[in-house]
């Protein structure tokens, strides 16, 4: 490592590198291609960074390309490596879909020793003539499981087409293993060497995963609850594109803070809702599996899996924006009863310890309460809930959710617990009492004229 790059490390108070840190640095350094395989949030970006910018002569070309699944995550990747790359006076451009053509093509000309982006719009200003790649040296696929497939794979191909080196330096780094990773001196024609260290690292911190059962009606109103939580700020995981707009317009019906990331989005709406997150402005992130993967919120408080992951490879990187470095975590998946069987059975063969939460005065707890008798009587046995402001509210596996929102409580009467019973009229209350006395005191007057 360079010595202003210990300079920088030790100031960021690192001590030692973490295991994939460590383990591919001599590889890379050597010009070897690599497949990293390590846990989210174990340090990859600066893993495969330091031997990239080790090896930039700044003046030459653009010398390193790294390819990245969403927009976001190249964003993500290029504010890192633009830090490092300062401090040898390396220029770092971002090439994505969505943002001014025209001024990347401008930027382009200013000859960027690295260019991070997404493999669409790489290949589209491959084939304008805009980005000339007669002096790459290394490529880098990031998230390599999820951009080695169908379309995108084709689209790395091409790219690789378009140099002239003879023996280009590949790394592919990725959290979860797929076949194809295992097939990359077929599809790339040279020796991959596989470095693995998900055995070993350490780095992730407690997170505790955890189930709540609630039927599909009151989804909502749970997440709403969830939100109040204190200090809790979370992802929330949707598989479809319409569910998660649905559950936008309820959320914002109920004046619940949140933001959504989708990839119909424009880039300015999608770097404005990563911001207000990041910041703390508000509680929950909506978003999907391509748009969130990869990325990195510092110390995020939770995970939360509205919508059930369609595989144990989905929960594992929807799971691991969480409990980064060494931070605690907490992933929260909701389902009915036969949703969370469903899950139980997927997550089987893993060694994640998945059992019950419920949540009870707005706080997540793993012990089961008590169930707690109403003391008031109401017109409407659903008012009870509201009418005490939450405080016996239940929610998480054996508590589904019946109480209707917006009752108001009638009139109560102190009476013994577990009796709805309405009180009793009074004689002399009939409501036509009033009239039928006034008629009889006009008869005595006249009578008496």
């Amino acid at each position: 490592m360079l010595d202003v790059f210990k300079e920088k490390f030790a100031a960021a108070g690192f001590t030692e590198l973490s295991p994939i840190q460590t383990a591919v640095a001599t590889p890379m350094a050597e010009g070897t291609s690599v497949l990293g395989l390590a846990p989210t949030g174990s340090g990859k970006t600066l893993a495969f960074t330091w031997p990239m910018l080790e090896s930039i002569r700044v003046g030459e070309g653009t010398q390193a390309m790294i390819l990245a699944p969403s927009q976001e995550l190249a964003m993500q990747t290029t504010n890192v490596v633009r830090d490092w790359a300062k401090l040898i006076d390396a220029k770092v451009l971002a090439i994505t879909g969505g943002a001014n053509v025209k001024r990347q093509t401008e930027k382009l000309k200013k000859h960027p020793e690295i260019v991070v982006g997404t493999p669409g719009r790489m290949t589209n200003m491959i084939a304008d003539g805009k980005l000339k790649l007669g002096h790459l040296k290394l490529m880098i696929v990031d998230e390599a499981d999820e951009l080695l497939t169908d379309e995108t794979l084709d689209q790395i191909r091409e790219i690789l087409d378009a140099t002239f080196a003879e023996t280009l330096q590949l790394g592919f780094f990725s959290a979860t293993e797929t076949k194809i990773l295992d097939e990359l001196p077929r599809w790339f024609g040279q020796k991959v060497e596989k470095i693995d260290v998900r055995a070993i690292d350490q780095t992730q911190g407690v997170v505790r995963h955890r189930t709540m059962e609630v039927g599909n009606r009151n989804r909502v109103d749970l997440l709403k609850r969830i939100s109040r939580v204190d200090r809790l700020r979370a992802l929330v995981f949707f598989n479809k594109m319409q569910e998660l707009q649905h559950v936008s317009l309820e959320l914002r019906h109920q004046h619940v803070s949140y933001v959504a990331l989708t990839s119909n989005q424009r880039q300015v709406e999608r770097e404005k809702a990563l911001r207000l997150f990041r910041q703390g402005k508000v509680e929950l992130l909506l978003t999907t599996d391509l748009a969130a993967r990869g990325l990195d919120v510092p110390e995020l408080p939770a995970v939360i899996n509205y919508q059930l992951p369609k595989d144990v490879t989905t929960y594992i990187h929807r799971s691991g924006r969480t409990g980064r470095m060494g931070a605690e975590g907490l992933v929260l998946t909701l389902g009915d009863d036969h949703d969370i069987r469903d899950f139980k059975k997927m997550m089987k063969s893993t060694e994640y310890e998945i059992k019950p939460g419920y949540l009870v005065d707005y706080k997540i707890v793993d012990t089961k309460p008590a169930k707690v008798k109403p003391t008031l009587t109401f017109d409407h046995p659903s008012s009870v809930e509201e009418a005490t402001n939450g405080r016996h509210r239940v929610e998480g596996a054996g508590h589904p959710d019946t109480v209707k929102r917006g009752a108001k409580p009638s009139r109560a009467v102190p009476v013994k617990a577990d009796t709805f019973s309405a009180p009793k009229k009074h004689k002399g209350h009939n409501k036509h009492s009033k009239k039928k006395g006034m008629r009889k005191k006009n008869r005595d007057r006249f009578s008496k004229s």
